[in-house]
């Protein structure tokens, strides 16, 4: 497993100054958000944007942000598919591999609506198949139905697509009914993504996703996911995700390098070997020195 960053967490910045400043930090990864990458791509050509990307030494190893594929209204259902399918476009021009997919499903949800979400999920394997990128769901803890990893398992077991997965993100997993037990039953290689965060002073029936705060300054126990994830052997992306208003009114570059360096923080507290690049699996560079 290696590290990576989600542009998410610096939402006030640009996708060119994401890019720039994790290369300058030395993160070789970063999880796309496909909202700022558009934007981005409004003043810059994809060949540019892929020089950009090559000079740095960064891999985008994942795009984020795309929802709406399970809405009930035919006319608003059919505007986020036709933006998935250039999103689609976008990761195989970009060469990002995997696609996170929300599971924002429409409430109330009925045992009716089971053969039209599978339809629709099976849909979007297909599509995402042609366009050569694996998907990644991603269940939500508020969500009527699919809100916890065993049922996302459940739901992954009725599907025969090689190319579906999950991002299992741990602020979801403790919000929501998901039970430590239930990692158990995760095989390896159904794990496409991991999101980390933390969460300090608040019971989780209150918990939003701007309660987020970096990991290692809260109360979720990551010391125990890096772990497991170890003996998983799990070979994907553990990101930072932190969707928070407050710190967003700081500086986007010292966000991103304290998010980084509080990644390396738990990574170490793990007892985890140094870790690897995705692109060079020999290369397992000096861990960041810490702040005092």
């Amino acid at each position: 497993m290696f590290p990576c960053l989600s542009q998410l967490t610096t939402l006030p910045q640009s996708f060119g100054e994401d890019v720039d400043l994790a290369s300058d930090i030395g993160c070789p990864s970063l999880e796309v958000w496909l909202t700022k990458l558009e934007q981005h791509l409004e003043g810059h050509t994809l060949a540019e944007t892929r020089h950009l990307i090559q000079d740095r030494g960064i891999r985008l190893v994942a795009a984020a942000g795309q929802g709406g594929l399970f809405h009930r209204d035919e006319t608003a259902r059919r505007s986020h598919w036709e933006l998935f399918r250039r999103r689609l476009e976008l990761c195989q021009a970009l060469n990002i591999p995997l696609m996170i997919v929300s599971l924002d499903l429409p409430t109330p949800w009925q045992r009716s609506d089971w053969s039209g979400f599978c339809e629709q999920l099976q849909r979007a394997a297909d599509w995402a198949d042609a366009f050569q990128v694996r998907l990644a769901l991603e269940f939500q803890a508020d969500s009527p139905f699919c809100n916890c990893l065993d049922t996302a398992l459940s739901v992954l077991a009725s599907f025969p697509a090689r190319n579906l997965g999950l991002c299992l993100d741990w602020f979801h997993f403790f919000k929501g009914p998901s039970k430590t037990e239930d990692l158990l039953r995760l095989p390896p290689h159904q794990l496409h993504h991991v999101q980390i965060c933390d969460v300090a002073g608040l019971p989780r029936e209150l918990w939003s996703d701007s309660d987020r705060i970096l990991p290692g300054e809260g109360d979720l126990p990551l010391t125990s996911l890096f772990q497991h994830l170890q003996r998983l052997n799990y070979a994907g992306a553990i990101s930072v995700e932190v969707t928070n208003p407050e710190l967003w009114r700081g500086p986007p570059a010292q966000l991103m390098r304290l998010a980084w360096l509080a990644l390396a923080r738990c990574w170490q507290m793990s007892g985890l070997p140094p870790w690897e690049t995705p692109a060079q699996s020999s290369y397992s560079p000096e861990f960041p020195p810490f702040p005092h």
